[in-house]
């Protein structure tokens, strides 16, 4: 069986062809999508959970490779008291309840895609990413094959264009390599990779009657990337088409920076940002920064540490609003800044139907409540909007074209602050708003289909 696979940033999502037909493959009871979360009640037991989802064949190897883990892995169920069948690793909406449930007391990551590529990476670092991705593939591969009745064998996965910005080719080789080891080790026979824009734009070429240059703009989670294809009747059957892909662009910068950039500008005024020091001097922004800059692994990793409390502690004595950064020390010794950015997200879902929106923050301090504004949104993710809009146009001058259609998709392009943003920018072209959340995995799916069929 053959599957286009979306590892997604914000979600994943397997598709199969049917007498001809695309569809989602339900990955829980309630949803086709699961969330790109994980929570572990400690972090050495995630490789327990990877050797238990192994075949009996490979796990002896990957006793070996991971002995030092494993240990530490018994150690921690009996700190924790745990049973030896109890779960302890939990992924997608799971996890999500897991975390709110203990947000100081495990280990969480949310949309790992983005950090598969950071340069200066160790190798146990690297590890660990590689333990995270199997699970979360194990998972998905096991509730796909539990719906169709059969093993899957083969997957096409989307990539983004690039997944880190400055790391450049070697980034991309990095991540991949991540990705193909967790598919091996999830019991995937064979992978191939497809640009996730070239995926979401195949999904678009379908439908075309007449040949059209496409710019495809696919805003994610966690990457924007765009892709010029040649796309109609006259391509849509052939397997080689390096002919028809005419530029690529991609960087790191997709819904999670919209959601930190709307959590600096809507939340951490309520924690301290811009007030000022007995001195009069302004408060330095940069723990505000690091507490919710949750793709960024140095920044996370700052954060958590004791010179970041001793930092905020510091600024505690020193501010004019003392009980504003006690807000802030809360957050750090709480790990709450995964909470502030996913309230964040949901009010920047809630905004694309409501001019204003009141998020409740009372899980830092009680009777705290931020007013968010569409022009507040707007306004605090102008930054993002901007390399959004350098994308685009490294694409187009690449391929040194003018686009006949421009086809949007990506969950975050839901914004209508994106999509205004790119009309703008064409104000003659034509603007096609593709299925948000399907369009690369249909896609990956059609690939699949030609390249292992």
């Amino acid at each position: 069986m053959f599957v286009g696979f979306d590892y997604g940033s914000a979600n994943c999502a397997v598709g199969v062809i049917e007498n001809e037909q695309f569809r989602l493959l339900p990955l829980s009871k309630d949803s086709s999508f699961l969330s790109s979360t994980l929570y572990a009640l400690d972090r050495e037991l995630i490789c327990e959970a990877v050797l238990h989802g192994l075949p009996h064949s490979e796990q002896d190897e990957y006793r070996q490779l991971r002995r030092g883990q494993l240990a530490k892995a018994a150690h921690a169920r009996r700190e924790l008291d745990l049973s030896p069948n109890e779960q302890a690793v939990f992924v997608g909406q799971q996890a999500i309840e897991a975390y709110l449930d203990m947000p100081n007391e495990g280990f969480y990551v949310r949309s790992p895609k983005s950090f598969l590529g950071a340069v200066g990476l160790r190798a146990d670092q690297i590890s660990l990413f590689e333990d995270i991705v199997t699970l979360m593939m194990q998972y998905i591969k096991r509730q796909a094959e539990s719906h169709l009745g059969e093993r899957i064998s083969h997957a096409v996965i989307g990539r983004p264009v690039n997944f880190q910005g400055i790391g450049g080719e070697e980034s991309n080789q990095q991540a991949e390599a991540v990705l193909r080891m967790a598919a091996k080790r999830a019991g995937f026979d064979d992978v191939a990779f497809l640009f996730e824009p070239i995926a979401a734009g195949m999904d678009y070429e379908v439908r075309l009657e007449e040949n059209k240059t496409v710019l495809v703009v696919d805003v994610g989670g966690g990457t924007t990337d765009c892709s010029v294809v040649k796309m109609g009747p006259s391509h849509s059957q052939g397997i080689v088409r390096h002919d028809d892909f005419l530029g690529h662009s991609g960087q790191r910068i997709g819904g999670n920076d919209l959601d930190i950039a709307l959590s600096m500008a809507a939340f951490m005024p309520h924690l301290g940002l811009g007030s000022l020091m007995k001195n009069q001097l302004p408060m330095p922004n940069q723990a505000f920064w690091n507490a919710v800059a949750v793709n960024d692994v140095s920044a996370q990793r700052d954060f958590s540490s004791l010179s970041a409390r001793k930092l905020i502690e510091s600024l505690i004595k020193d501010a004019q609003a003392p009980e504003l950064l006690s807000r802030l020390l809360k957050v750090q010794q709480q790990q709450l800044g995964y909470q502030l950015v996913r309230s964040a997200e949901s009010a920047k879902i809630a905004l694309s139907n409501e001019d204003n929106v009141t998020v409740d923050l009372s899980y830092v301090a009680s009777n705290v409540q931020a007013q968010v504004s569409g022009s507040l949104f707007e306004s605090a993710i102008d930054m993002p909007l901007s390399r959004i809009e350098a994308l685009m146009d490294e694409a187009l001058s690449q391929a040194n074209v003018t686009p006949e259609v421009i086809y949007v998709t990506g969950g975050t392009a839901r914004s209508p602050a994106i999509y205004r943003k790119i009309a703008s920018l064409y104000p003659n072209v034509p603007i096609v708003v593709g299925d948000h959340f399907s369009s690369v995995t249909a896609g990956l799916t059609r690939w699949a289909h030609k390249v292992f069929g």
